[in-house]
């Protein structure tokens, strides 16, 4: 453990025990907890930072459709406040990067942002008696709703069983949280992971879960480019643009594939797109004197530049964005039977 994090892990205790004390008041139902009437899947994880809940949301999404479905996201960083459906004037400024992106790539679901869930959830049922199933994104924290089931996301290259509370890690609890989890999915798996890595890991991560919790295992697949503005296919010489947690393995996997990130513009995860920032950007590239070259950037970035007083600044440019999604390993149950089987009720604990 380096010196610093010595240092910070008196008021890592401090902060965990904290959070245990919270648990343990929603536990015992000293604080109100609202449960649904209809499935509530959340989906989260115990540390802060990205860990792929975009693109699990939206596989669950997908894969529970034709069912009625509804996602209910707080909403980070966006500029309103309280309940907000989303509809055809929202902008990823209004109901933040996530739910917007959710809007664009999923038809027939709806998408809704509000801090407080319980009342969250209770407006979507008023607004549309139909529903389903309802997602909550990024919520294993959020006690005051009692999900039927939580998904646990956790990064391959930051397991939650190998870090520490904040100040000193980044879990926002203890690692005991993960009991609360029906599933763990490790994330952003590489292509090459044996049978023996995934028992390990699993064996890790069980120290922690409820016995029998399954875990499972994916990673991310890149589709190909998606061209928005000018020019069809990616050049081999890339202005990369990303305003993600951590946009390492999408370098990785753009050098794998034989191009060249001449320039990485590497934002804060949520950060604003700003027409003085989108300039910086079309600055370099026309500096650059190359034809060829394109600008690139994650889907959830695209949608923050196709805002309607940005498109113009560089829709003459070829500009293109890679969408991902999840694939995961062989495994039986598979992943698909169990989230099915909650929607359903079997294998339900509530």
């Amino acid at each position: 453990m380096p010196v610093l994090r010595y240092a910070l892990f008196p008021f890592s205790l401090l902060y965990g025990g904290i959070m245990r004390l919270r648990n343990w008041l929603y536990d015992h139902q000293v604080y109100h907890v609202y449960q649904a009437p209809i499935p509530v899947i959340c989906v989260g994880n115990l540390n802060v930072g990205g860990t792929g809940k975009t693109p699990q949301v939206e596989y669950l999404a997908r894969l529970l459709q034709p069912r009625k479905i509804a996602i209910l996201s707080r909403g980070y960083k966006r500029t309103t406040k309280g309940f907000v459906l989303a509809d055809a004037r929202a902008t990823p400024a209004s109901i933040g990067d996530e739910p917007y992106q959710y809007t664009q790539s999923l038809s027939g679901v709806r998408v809704a942002v509000c801090e407080k869930r319980a009342e969250g959830i209770q407006r979507l049922l008023q607004l549309f008696p139909d529903l389903e199933v309802i997602l909550l994104d990024d919520a294993f924290q959020h006690r005051a709703v009692k999900a039927s089931a939580y998904l646990l996301l956790t990064d391959f290259n930051q397991l939650f069983t190998q870090d520490y509370v904040l100040p000193a890690g980044r879990l926002r609890e203890f690692r005991s949280g993960a009991r609360r989890a029906d599933a763990v999915v490790v994330t952003k798996c590489p292509d090459q992971l044996d049978q023996a890595q995934q028992e390990n890991i699993s064996s890790q991560i069980q120290k922690y879960t409820n016995p029998y919790t399954p875990v499972f295992f994916s990673k991310i697949v890149y589709a190909p480019a998606v061209p928005v503005g000018q020019g069809k296919t990616l050049g081999k010489e890339l202005v990369l643009v990303t305003g993600i947690a951590n946009a390492q393995p999408l370098v990785r996997h753009l050098r794998d594939a034989g191009h060249a990130v001449v320039r990485h513009f590497d934002w804060e995860d949520h950060s604003a797109v700003t027409e003085e920032r989108i300039q910086e950007v079309l600055a370099f590239y026309n500096a650059m004197h190359n034809s060829n070259a394109c600008i690139v950037m994650t889907q959830k970035d695209a949608v923050k530049w196709q805002d309607s007083t940005l498109a113009p600044l560089w829709q003459e440019y070829p500009v293109f964005y890679l969408p991902i999604a999840n694939a995961f390993a062989p495994q039986q149950p598979t992943f698909d039977q169990t989230v099915t089987a909650w929607v359903q009720g079997s294998g339900n604990r509530y």
